[in-house]
């Protein structure tokens, strides 16, 4: 059985970028832009998307496909691997406060997120299905 599940992971590889300071609700935007998509067809999305959550999204995606390359002994050629899971946590905010009329203050909300992007093997996709 375990032998059975480190086969199974053996196709899989992950990649995790953590405190990046930008709302998870801008990054979401773009994470479900390329959520299932193959790889390289994805990078082509984030290289030519305006948002600047892409290009830290393309960053992790690379690191991803470079660890599933590590991890297999081999190159990823177009059409064999895509995103099979990408999610967006909330990390810690940071709150802050910013001089207000009369001796109040208004609190400032500095939000984080920390994205965690898997990446398979499209032939295990259809063993799945």
């Amino acid at each position: 059985m375990a032998d059975r599940m480190k086969e199974e992971r053996k196709s899989v590889a992950f990649a995790k970028l953590t405190n990046i300071p930008s709302s998870p609700r801008k990054m979401r935007l773009v994470a479900d832009l390329i959520r299932g998509q193959e790889v390289f067809r994805a990078l082509g999305i984030l290289k030519f998307s305006n948002k600047e959550a892409a290009a830290r999204l393309e960053k992790c995606l690379r690191s991803a496909v470079a660890n599933w390359e590590a991890k297999n002994d081999k190159k990823a050629e177009s059409g064999e691997l895509y995103i099979s899971t990408i999610f967006v946590n909330p990390a810690p905010m940071l709150k802050r406060l910013r001089p207000a009329p009369q001796g109040r203050g208004y609190r400032i909300r500095k939000r984080a997120n920390h994205v965690t992007l898997i990446v398979d093997e499209i032939a295990n996709k259809t063993k799945k299905d």
